[in-house]
């Protein structure tokens, strides 16, 4: 995607080290392989973006995508609130995963099937794209561990959540389809995670309107963290958490 506008179908092109109809391939490539992709796209003619369809730009995640859970202070009272219960908040993240099956277009249905459940909730989140693979990665290393960023929304079931499976999150954040994502991964070089303004809006309401700046873990320390014994790998996908909403179902819980 150029700032022109213009998208650019690199699929017939021959380029060093990657297999260009992939992602992921490009991400395990390294910089030179996303240096040759920028030289490719700024000589291509390219198409009018709205003559295509946008899809998830990892859409066959190798791995389950990793996500955080209360990593904003209010979205956090939130829960409390709602769940009537007093505790401290974590001294570390929360961590759990969605499913390789959630990952949807960004533009998408989400599927609604009321036997499954009926209370789909949205969670609009910055999305960190792991570039090189680390295990017990230190704080100050961890953003040379980043590829990019994207944007997801960790749609949850949220009756699901709460009353089935012993209260544990993963079922009811797996459901099919139920992670749309992008629509583009933007290179870590070409952005400034600290100050992000995440928006979600339903039927034209506006549901959160928050930042980055109010995370309570930083992008380093999830990193650090999530990687303590854990290989990540390039492709890997990190949910960060969601913020405060500023429209709130009385049965939506806190994650």
């Amino acid at each position: 995607m150029r700032s022109d506008g213009r998208v650019v179908d690199l699929t017939g092109t021959a380029l060093p080290g990657f297999d260009s109809r992939r992602m992921v391939s490009l991400i395990e490539a390294g910089p030179e392989a996303l240096a040759a992709v920028r030289r490719a796209a700024s000589a291509g003619e390219g198409l009018q973006l709205d003559t295509v369809r946008l899809l998830a730009p990892i859409p066959e995640p190798t791995r389950n995508i990793y996500a955080v859970g209360w990593n904003y202070l209010e979205h956090f009272e939130e829960g409390q609130a709602i769940r009537g219960t007093q505790a401290e908040y974590p001294a570390h993240p929360v961590f759990f995963t969605k499913g390789v099956n959630t990952i949807n277009g960004p533009y998408d249905p989400i599927p609604y099937d009321a036997t499954v459940s009926t209370a789909i909730d949205w969670e609009v989140e910055l999305a960190v794209i792991i570039g090189k693979q680390g295990r017990n990665i230190q704080e100050a290393d961890a953003m040379s561990h980043v590829f990019g960023y994207s944007v997801i929304n960790d749609t949850t079931a949220r009756d699901m959540q709460i009353k089935l499976h012993g209260g544990q999150w993963f079922k009811g954040k797996s459901l099919d389809k139920h992670g749309p994502i992008g629509p583009w991964i933007v290179p870590a070089a070409d952005l400034d995670p600290s100050d992000l303004r995440l928006t979600t809006r339903v039927n034209g309401v506006i549901k959160q309107d928050a930042t980055t700046k109010q995370m309570y873990f930083k992008l380093p320390r999830i990193i650090a963290e999530l990687s303590r014994g854990l290989t990540l790998m390039p492709g890997d996908i990190i949910a960060t958490g969601t913020p405060l909403a500023s429209a709130t179902p009385a049965s939506r819980p806190s994650t």
